[in-house]
């Protein structure tokens, strides 16, 4: 997951060369800068492209953004995104572009309105706090906004802004998003270092953790289940392909969880039986006492179970206290750089 620093955010009164410098050289993927209708901000990124490289990642938040947009062309800047709710109306981008755009949204907006731009623009921005304010904090309502766009536009690049700390970059990692914005977070940390290092791991265990497992968890209706239904080997099988997620959950009645069959379970099943694979059963596949987790545990207490087991998972079910099943947490992500 790219990290973008949000350099108007430095309250420690470095110059704009001086953060920017020590901004590279640390690494950052990203330099965010919001345009609340300015073209000032244009002589800021004409001065910072003439000693750093970074790409641009340029918020404009404006009635009429199209003002803008020969200056994006002119200075080539690489992502630019503009504010929905601000909007008159939608703008058209360039063709043959080197700008990837995108489009803005705040926790309030529907994702609905993604479906005007899908085809021409690479990227949403989900914001989770008040666009053009550093210092907010961020909205657990986006969580399930995030992993619902995911799942409508699987092949669209997802970015957040607003209150990113070291506890939800690594819950934003868990749920795919590609880049988050930094700003008071980062800028303000002891050392940018020790700031960006927080937001590529876990949390630290001994923080306050204002989320819950039940706040990420991706819902049923995205997930592979058979409820207390067909367990044959063929209907496993065709679940798991259906789901395209590499397992399948099993619920009865009454919706709690019964087991889990994974690719690995698939494979071990195979394995025990070679030498007569018309045997195989999908009873003989169903894994009875899966590792779960409850929806009111923590993120650390997550992270510890994860870290004391002694085989990778890639999903977690999460359940609530009668057992009853509420979802899962996906962890493929955390497997991206």
């Amino acid at each position: 997951m790219k990290i973008s620093a949000s350099i108007y955010s430095n309250s420690k009164e470095k110059s704009l060369e001086q953060l920017v410098r020590e901004l590279d050289a640390h690494n950052i993927d990203m330099l965010h800068i919001d345009c609340v209708d300015s073209p000032k901000v244009f002589d800021d990124i004409r001065a910072i492209k003439q000693f750093s490289t970074t790409p641009i990642d340029l918020h404009i938040i404006s009635s009429n953004p199209e003002q803008y947009i020969p200056f994006v062309e002119e200075l080539g800047v690489e992502y630019v995104c503009f504010q929905y709710e601000n909007l008159s109306s939608i703008p058209a981008v360039p063709q043959n572009s080197i700008t990837q755009y995108g489009l803005a949204i705040t926790s309030n907006t529907s994702i609905d309105v993604f479906e005007q731009v899908k085809d021409s623009y690479s990227f949403v921005m989900i914001m989770t706090t008040v666009p053009g304010m550093t210092g907010g904090v961020f909205s657990k309502d986006s969580l399930q906004k995030i992993i619902e766009f995911k799942h409508r536009y699987p092949k669209t690049q997802i970015e957040v802004d607003g209150g990113v700390n070291d506890q939800i970059a690594f819950i934003l990692r868990l749920l795919g998003v590609n880049a988050v914005v930094s700003g008071s977070y980062l800028l303000n940390h002891e050392s940018l270092g020790a700031g960006m290092l927080s937001l590529h791991k876990a949390p630290n265990s001994a923080a306050k953790h204002v989320f819950s497992v039940g706040d990420f968890t991706t819902p049923l209706q995205h997930l592979p289940i058979i409820s207390n239904g067909d367990t044959s080997f063929k209907n496993i099988l065709q679940q798991i392909e259906k789901g395209g997620q590499g397992f399948v959950m099993f619920t009865d009645a009454d919706g709690k969880l019964t087991g889990i069959v994974s690719n690995a379970d698939v494979r071990k099943g195979l394995v025990k039986h070679i030498d007569n694979l018309d045997g195989v059963k999908g009873e003989d596949l169903i894994n009875t006492t899966p590792v779960h987790i409850h929806d009111t545990a923590s993120v650390a207490d997550m992270a510890k179970l994860l870290n004391n087991l002694n085989f990778i998972v890639l999903f977690l079910p999460v359940v609530d206290s009668n057992n009853v099943l509420k979802g899962a947490v996906l962890l493929n992500s955390l497997t991206r750089i």
